[in-house]
């Protein structure tokens, strides 16, 4: 990791930028990959399998069978950390139900809305090197408590043909109606368009490496919603001269173990800090399964040292980090001024792995500053809310003459003759 020492504010944009990669041959790579989907359905996605996941496939459903067989291979203390996990996470999306109640905006006039699920939506969990049955929580449960009528899941097999039994446990623990053996770009058109065997989905959700991002991308632009934009994985960790620095560089490697494009960004009024906290991470690396990984990620990563706390949560709204743990003496008091964030961890004792686990809350989130505008997956991503409004003889009386003369103004004869003709008739 860099360390910049008190830089200029304006310097600081040259210091937040993440990670870059020219997607001009990707963009082609994607599109040609999804337009064949689109055209040859089953027969593309059984071909591509096999060139990208070195798998011949005869059915891409995953059977009862296979189900079954996930379930022997589980251990109980796994199946028992994926229960405690689930009820938590059903607990905290429960609390997010919307209850629409009739406002009356003027005698006569009622509106009100009404949350509705998406029927049927799609989820996208990555395999390789880290199968996140996790997110297959964070995913499935809110889509479940939502009422989603389908929740259709698709993830890449082994060379075996077979799909990580932890993922199709989680699957069943969350409610997943089917389970296809599809990954990459592939999976995303065959949501999107549907094939033979995938039906089309309505939105798709869930991570991904970089063609998956581009492919979502690129279907959202005519065919299917997304739950939204992403780049890598990231963590900003703020500290200072109370933080502990086996807990700082702990947080520091976990973001980082996720992949070589991630980053992590430590940001403190603490000089000492940085020497204590380089040296624990130095020291952890060494002992992670994953240190080529995450020392790769610590490359694209910085140390930033700053006057004051007023600097650091200025541009900690800046970065806008997808993680964002605080671990400091007055740690409620800077999460009371954050204001872009994925999603926030507070005090010594609370890892950025809490969230991704087991707290309660999501950690599909948005990353590459993405949460200056859009915030992580709740349940209200997998619902529409439709608006429903109703005029009695009062009402329209009460706002017919603005409507025609509005639109009057607007050149809108139709429209002034569909509200006219409804006061002639009174």
């Amino acid at each position: 990791m860099k360390t910049y020492r008190y830089p200029k504010e304006a310097e600081w944009a040259k210091l937040l930028q993440r990670p870059t990669k020219d997607a001009t041959t990707l963009n082609e790579t994607v599109a040609s990959v999804l337009s064949d989907v689109r055209q040859r359905g089953d027969e593309a996605v059984r071909e591509y399998e096999e060139k990208f996941d070195k798998v011949r496939l005869d059915s891409l459903l995953v059977s009862k069978q296979e189900m079954e067989e996930a379930e022997e291979q589980v251990g109980e203390d796994l199946k028992d950390a994926l229960a405690l996990a689930h009820r938590n996470i059903h607990t905290f999306h429960a609390s997010q139900r919307f209850q629409g109640e009739p406002c009356p905006v003027a005698p006569g006039v009622t509106c009100w809305q009404r949350a509705i699920p998406i029927e049927r939506v799609g989820l996208y969990i990555p395999g390789g090197t880290a199968p996140l049955f996790s997110t297959v929580l964070m995913l499935a449960t809110p889509a479940k408590i939502a009422g989603c009528k389908e929740i259709v899941l698709c993830t890449p097999p082994n060379r075996e043909g077979k799909v990580h039994p932890a993922i199709l446990v989680a699957a069943r623990i969350a409610g997943v109606s089917q389970i296809f053996k599809i990954g990459g770009v592939q999976a995303i058109g065959s949501m999107a368009y549907g094939t033979e065997s995938v039906p089309k989905v309505y939105k798709i959700f869930g991570p991904g490496n970089q063609y998956v991002m581009c492919a979502k991308q690129q279907v959202s632009l005519h065919d299917v919603a997304i739950d939204m934009p992403a780049g890598p994985s990231e963590v900003e960790v703020i500290a200072d001269a109370s933080a502990r620095p086996a807990f700082v560089a702990a947080d520091l490697l976990s973001q980082a173990e996720h992949g070589v494009d991630s980053q992590v960004l430590l940001v403190t009024t603490c000089e000492e800090l940085v020497t204590q906290v380089e040296v624990e991470v130095e020291r952890q690396l060494a002992l992670l399964p994953r240190k080529d990984i995450a020392a790769q990620a610590l490359e694209n990563s910085n140390i930033i040292v700053l006057h004051d706390d007023e600097e650091v949560m200025r541009l900690t709204n800046q970065y806008a980090p997808e993680h964002l743990i605080i671990e400091t003496s007055n740690c409620q008091q800077l999460a009371e001024q954050v204001v872009n964030a994925g999603s926030v961890f507070i005090g010594h004792l609370t890892p950025e792995s809490a969230g991704d686990y087991a707290s309660g809350t999501n950690h599909t989130l948005p990353t590459n500053g993405y949460a200056l505008a859009y915030n992580g997956v709740n349940l209200d991503s997998f619902q529409r809310k439709v608006t429903f409004q109703e005029l009695t003889a009062e009402g329209l009386h009460n706002i017919g003459q603005a409507v025609m003369t509005m639109a009057a103004s607007e050149q809108l004869e139709a429209h002034k003759r569909a509200m006219e003709i409804r006061m002639e008739s009174l």
